[in-house]
């Protein structure tokens, strides 16, 4: 915590503005860090009382025996401000403004404030957090420098989970979710505008707290991604796993962000290949924040996701197999000597394939569960285990039970959780340390994240780390016509199709007799995108006359549009079993992007494609080709052969090298289509645009 110790960790701490009344902004902080044992000094400022909450309160910050090293700016408008500059020249470290007002209610007047704090403050080694923000709250120290109503509700429950947002409420929210559950979080945390501080920087800091073993975010905007890079490098190290919550995924979603902390809008898929791509779990709500908590805290080591399901109903047995298969879990198929030693301890009637129905035997034996649970655990094929116990209650030894899966959960070291309905039931199973989920669709999709999340920032451990994508911009870029975009491929390694470029129409006769067969003829022009509309492709040309012919006109269409005219392509006539893009752009915060999809002249109506960040491997094309929904369709069906994917990962990942080459000064690239065959792949249109 050494970048942001006196944000995390002050020694002493300034309030401007404090009031007696610890339900005022400026009293809070106060009480809260009196309440939760902050050993550091506390410094309350306000002109018209010489004593605050049992503190000895001062008039002003230079009346102080010390500059404080964090001080709380807890007055409004442009008061922060004079607040703000008094703190920098005075040496204090940082400060937190709790003010509003600013960026997120006025985008030029708004932040042009920020910035002159922001400036004022750097002129004298100062930091700031916000303006607009709720408060910084470390319980491991007990430095609760917010105002925060969430926190009059406990009292100190220090815990392993720090949340971080630029959201007030959703800062504290989730402590509301987990307190109640006995989860304590250590750091709960919002930045507000992001002035200076931003929620990214600020949790590389914490990402350093050696007593995190989890950090949930909640973000409305990324502007910039070089904090959360160095992030999951840190988190990575640590094997510190990070869920966030990234709103406005849609465009009412993104507006009201706007609104609300003057957040810029991100493209919402480029986030998910972003988070993604540094091994970061993104939430699709807040349940999903939150919900698998517990798994995280266990210290658990998941070797894979084949599970076992036990219950002693046979409507929860397929449910639950009905939930796996949604989220992918693979329901294990235990070995032959498994189902020998289970029908040896199970009635005739019970079901020992998985999942496992115990039926009603389970009330007449309550060692049914720690009699099987053993056997179970010596088959290579479990990986993770759920429990469904959906009614149970006089008659069953529920203690019983749920001693007998803590002690299995303990001893195997493998993911286990009950799905109970029942409080009196939960209740037991939680008193063991027991993970408990109402249903079985939750516990089943809690543990699906636990295990995704573990296999994900395995990969991208496993992954060469090189340098980041660099960040490029150009002042103008120009379209390459698209015998120059061919060549830039063909030089970078990709399978482009067989053409030549034509300047009269006796080369474009030659090039007819050079390639052979039907040809393809396409008018090439630098300042035309789209050709077909204007009748500049013509398919399946069969003879040198009729070549001629058509190059002699698509010289004239070209011509009458006032476009330069660079030339006729020739090309090779080409099928495909399928049609596939190949695209990449320039994002504006995250750099090179390289989409992948089902290609063709509907590419905007089915919108069947996946992102990637480069660098990519081969095997995370493989697995961006996995999620589309033609992907059944590479392994051939109906009698079919598989086509040629390996060709195809090829050309997505030397696309990526081509983006992340800056050297190149390629903007973004257009290649539709890429025609998928049952050997190899080929490039037969492109469209690339270069920065100068």
């Amino acid at each position: 915590m050494s970048r942001l110790r006196f944000a995390l960790d002050p020694k002493s701490v300034a309030i401007i503005g404090a009031s007696e009344n610890p339900n005022k902004v400026g009293g809070r902080p106060v009480h809260y860090l009196q309440k939760f044992g902050f050993k550091g000094k506390i410094y309350p400022i306000n002109p018209s009382r010489t004593e605050i909450q049992g503190e000895k309160c001062y008039k002003s910050l230079a009346d102080l025996p010390e500059a404080p090293e964090m001080v709380i700016v807890a007055v409004a408008g442009d008061n922060a401000i004079g607040a703000v500059e008094d703190c920098a020249k005075a040496g204090v470290k940082i400060a937190l403004v709790m003010a509003s007002g600013f960026g997120e209610v006025d985008a030029i007047a708004g932040k042009a404030k920020e910035r002159r704090m922001v400036e004022i403050a750097h002129k004298h080694g100062m930091r700031i957090v916000g303006p607009n923000t709720q408060g910084l709250a470390n319980f491991g120290t007990g430095a609760i420098a917010s105002f925060s109503t969430m926190f009059m509700e406990f009292e100190r429950v220090e815990g392993h989970v720090a949340m971080l947002s630029q959201s007030g409420a959703l800062s504290t929210v989730p402590v509301g979710f987990l307190n109640p559950r006995g989860i304590g979080v250590r750091h709960s945390h919002a930045t507000g505008n992001d002035s200076d501080i931003t929620v990214g920087e600020l949790a590389i800091a914490v990402a350093e707290d050696p007593e995190v073993k989890l950090m949930l975010l909640y973000l409305e905007s990324i502007p910039e991604k070089k904090y959360l890079e160095e992030l999951s490098e840190v988190a990575l190290h640590r094997n510190l796993p990070i869920i966030a919550l990234k709103s406005g995924r849609t465009d009412a979603g993104k507006a009201a962000a706007q609104s609300h902390t003057g957040a810029l809008a991100n493209e919402d898929r480029v986030v998910d290949a972003f988070l993604e791509h540094h091994g970061i779990w993104r939430a699709p709500d807040m349940r999903g924040l939150v919900e698998a908590t517990e798994l995280y805290l266990k210290g658990w080591k998941p070797h894979g996701r084949r599970l076992v399901a036990i219950s002693n109903s046979g409507a929860v047995c397929v449910m639950t197999a009905d939930a796996a298969s949604t989220v992918g879990m693979p329901m294990a198929k235990l070995a032959p000597e498994t189902d020998k030693k289970l029908k040896g301890i199970l009635p005739s009637f019970a079901t020992t394939t998985n999942p496992i129905d115990l039926t009603a035997a389970l009330l007449s034996n309550s060692r049914l569960f720690g009699d099987i649970l053993p056997v179970i655990a010596e088959d290579p094929a479990a990986d993770a285990f759920i429990i469904g116990v959906p009614v149970a209650g006089p008659g069953y030894d529920v203690p019983a039970f749920a001693r007998d899966s803590a002690a299995f959960a303990q001893q195997t070291g493998k993911p286990l959780v009950v799905a109970a309905t029942q409080p009196s039931v939960a209740r037991e199973f939680q008193a063991q340390g027991v993970s408990v989920f109402p249903t079985e669709v939750e516990a089943v999709t809690a543990l699906n994240q636990y295990v995704s999340h573990h296999e994900l920032m395995a990969r991208v451990k496993a992954r060469k780390r090189g340098p980041s994508s660099s960040l490029i911009s150009a002042d103008k870029t120009e379209m390459l016509n698209e015998a120059d975009s061919l060549a830039l491929l063909a030089s970078h390694g990709l399978p482009v199709v067989p053409y030549r470029l034509a300047h009269s129409r006796a080369e474009a006769e030659a090039a007819f007799d050079a390639i052979g067969g039907k040809v393809v003829v396409k008018g090439c022009s630098a300042d035309i995108a789209h050709k077909s509309e204007l009748g500049l492709v013509k398919l399946g040309v069969a003879s040198r006359e009729a070549v001629g012919e058509v190059y002699a006109e698509m010289e004239e269409i070209i011509r009458k549009q006032g476009s330069r005219f660079d030339g006729v392509i020739i090309a090779a006539m080409t099928g495909g079993r399928r049609e596939i893009v190949i695209g990449a752009h320039r994002d504006p915060v995250f750099g090179p992007v390289v989409m992948v999809g089902d290609g063709g002249k509907y590419v905007e109506v089915f919108k069947d494609t996946t992102l990637l960040l480069p660098p990519f491997t081969r095997d995370d094309a493989k697995r961006a080709l996995a999620k589309l929904r033609i992907a059944p369709l590479f392994e051939g069906v109906r009698g079919e052969p598989p086509m040629d994917v390996d060709v195809l990962v090829d050309a997505m990942v030397r696309i990526g090298e081509l983006m992340a080459d800056t050297s190149a000064k390629v903007m973004s690239i257009d290649l539709n289509p890429v025609m998928l065959n049952t050997n190899g792949c080929v490039v037969v249109d492109a469209v690339v645009f270069k920065g100068e």
